[in-house]
């Protein structure tokens, strides 16, 4: 290895030699004294050397460009100016990594950038605090995500991405070339995950893309996606709700437990409730309007409704549950006593919907009335409906969309911040 130490690691051992590597995050000559901030992905530290104290041709290489790459040897003294409390007095320090270009912005946050700069030079922006802190954050939630699941008794499987037809009866699909067959790009794992569950395979879990090709222009939807999924048989809405409860509440206490300089950066914190609670979609109707929101029973939440829900209720996790039949996924089970009436639910993170789930419809005569109450044909589904015609269990499943969850919790307003390469109405690279 080209290092010996992290940064983070190399604080800790003072008196001893040390080999540091990554990039020139500042540099400052004062003629026979010289002062480099070396910086990695761990954090900077402080390269300090003066005439007499370093050999002539160290002290010469430490007046680099910034943001070029070099691998610094030697000794982790105490340093009473040093925000870390320690610098490096370098023996040696070789160049890994020349400029040849013109770095397009400051990394070191001096001089803002556009997001759109930014991400057009991504390579670069994520050298800076800020979305490495970010992409920090996502790690630990989607290990969160998976080692929950794991302790649960799930099983990580991984489905496909191309589909012969939309996998939740939406016409918003990317086609791509087949060789000599049409096949598009996949909206949801939805179907494959609950043949998984018929299968046998009982409790599932996976982390996908999913590409919607809506043509849309806000700060909190992308065209490509990851999404956390799970399913679950012989299991109904309820079940589905409490596994999301045990993953939701989780993963707040790891990021908690593991990134509380990252979310220092970001200027945020992860709260953790003791338990997440549990609205009717009705009793939420009933709040909008005593406070004086008019909101008709049937209709779905918009973001300014979900904002006045969100102020009225205070609270920073919540589901919804029991929504009207109507206006959910055609698959979710319509209830057994209120047909109007389904078991679906979404959990609400900071006023936003993070997470949508259901219990599925698994009997074929009920799958194929929803489907003509929204005038659609049975026929055009038979790839999907023949899946219950040989002995499926009930099942409910749910989903987390990442990015979205990874923007909350790290107080972004846009969600092309949590993407390490966004894809939207217009950008396809880098």
């Amino acid at each position: 290895m080209m290092r010996t130490h992290y940064i983070s690691e190399a604080i800790s051992q003072k008196d001893k030699e040390v080999t540091l590597a990554g990039w020139v995050h500042e540099v400052r000559n004062l003629g026979k004294m010289n002062f480099m901030l070396l910086r990695d992905r761990t954090g900077i530290l402080q390269v300090f050397g003066k005439d007499g104290m370093v050999p002539p041709e160290v002290l010469a290489k430490m007046n680099q460009p910034k943001e070029t790459v070099v691998a610094v040897t030697g000794k982790v003294v105490s340093s009473k100016v040093a925000k870390s409390g320690v610098e490096l007095i370098p023996s040696k320090i070789e160049i890994l990594g020349e400029l040849t270009g013109k770095v397009p912005f400051e990394v070191t946050g001096k001089v803002p950038a556009e997001l759109d700069v930014r991400l057009d030079y991504r390579y670069v922006d994520l050298r800076r605090a800020e979305p490495s802190a970010i992409f920090k954050v996502k790690h630990e939630i989607i290990t969160g995500f998976r080692e929950t699941l794991c302790t649960l008794g799930f099983q990580e499987i991984h489905t496909t991405s191309i589909v012969a037809a939309a996998t939740e009866g939406g016409t918003n699909l990317f086609p791509v070339e087949y060789f000599e067959k049409k096949a598009f790009l996949a909206q949801s794992p939805q179907l494959y995950k609950q043949l998984a569950v018929v299968g046998g395979m009982d409790k599932v879990f996976m982390t996908t893309p999913a590409f919607r090709a809506e043509k849309h222009n806000t700060t909190s939807h992308l065209n490509e996606v990851l999404q956390m999924d799970i399913e679950m048989g012989f299991a109904d809405h309820n079940d589905a709700m409490d596994v999301l409860e045990k993953v939701a509440l989780s993963i707040l206490g790891r990021v908690e437990k593991n990134c509380g300089a990252e979310l220092a950066t970001l200027g945020t914190k992860a709260i953790v409730p003791e338990a997440i609670k549990r609205h009717t979609y009705s009793s939420l109707v009933d709040l909008l309007n005593k406070n004086g929101v008019k909101f008709e029973w049937g209709e779905d939440f918009t973001r300014e409704t979900e904002g006045e829900v969100n102020k009225l209720l205070n609270e920073e996790l919540y589901f919804i549950t029991e929504w009207p039949t109507a206006i959910r996924a055609f698959y979710s089970m319509p209830n057994s006593e209120r047909d109007e009436i389904c078991n679906a639910f979404d959990l609400m993170y900071r006023g936003t919907e993070i997470s949508s789930g259901a219990q599925r419809i698994h009997i074929p005569s009920i799958l194929e009335k929803q489907l003509r109450s929204r005038g659609l044909e049975p026929a055009n589904f038979e790839f999907y409906i023949n899946a219950f015609r040989v002995g499926a269990p009930p099942h409910a499943g749910w989903s987390i969309g990442l990015e979205r969850i990874t923007m909350k919790l790290t107080g972004q307003h846009n969600i092309r911040e949590c993407a390490m390469f966004p894809r939207d109405r217009v950008r396809v690279t880098p």
